[in-house]
């Protein structure tokens, strides 16, 4: 009878262990696993960051000019080169004015626009057969963009494959004319893309300046 019981004692005492050592081996494989991903992980980024050419392109709406004012702002707090860059001063955002929206391209290599919408329409890129004609880069017509710097001067950026072409921690200033009256103080959607396909989105409040 005595050794029926220490038997069932012993049998209990094992049945109870099991699932603590259970327990204890999930644990260490989640560690060790997890180290090695994080380990493999961390040496994959490190080298691509140094040999090789990153893909992950990085845009920031950093700030706008969109009041109707006479002469807009640039992304560096001069003035646009072209009295009435902006719009006539009555308070409203009619079409073929324009509005200045400052890009930062904090990507670690150049960034192409592809195409570029405002309110849900497609804005054009004013090449250089269209500034020829215009004359002033500020004077671009309705429906049409351009991409200013502000280096030596205010400079109009190089058109590269057919389109807009942003260097790595590059600010531009963004020329939009208008394509259609919209309403001061109303929220309109900016969208961006790339030639790599990243899309970049953000808010302009018409009749006023950000950044």
């Amino acid at each position: 009878m005595t050794n029926t019981i220490n038997k069932e004692r012993r049998t209990r005492k094992h049945r109870a262990v099991a699932p603590v050592i259970a327990t204890l081996l999930m644990v260490a494989i989640a560690v060790v696993g997890g180290t090695i991903i994080f380990v493999f992980a961390q040496g994959f980024f490190s080298s691509s960051q140094i040999s090789g050419t990153p893909t992950i392109e990085l845009i920031k709406i950093v700030g706008y000019d969109a009041r109707d004012v006479s002469i807009l702002q640039t992304h560096d707090g001069g003035p646009m080169l072209l009295a009435a860059s902006g719009g006539d001063a009555d308070s409203l955002n009619e079409k073929h004015e324009r509005i200045a929206i400052y890009l930062k391209n904090d990507s670690v290599q150049k960034m192409l626009i592809s195409e570029l919408r405002f309110g849900g329409t497609v804005y054009t890129y004013a090449n250089t057969a269209t500034l020829d004609a215009q004359g002033e880069l500020s004077s671009i017509p309705g429906g049409e963009y351009d991409v200013w710097l502000s280096e030596d001067g205010i400079i109009d950026l190089m058109l590269t494959e057919g389109a807009a072409e942003f260097q790595p921690g590059q600010t531009a200033t963004i020329i939009l004319a208008l394509d259609t009256d919209f309403k001061s103080g109303r929220d309109t959607q900016f969208k961006l893309t790339t030639t790599n396909g990243a899309v970049f989105v953000g808010t302009i409040v018409l009749a006023q300046q950000s950044g």
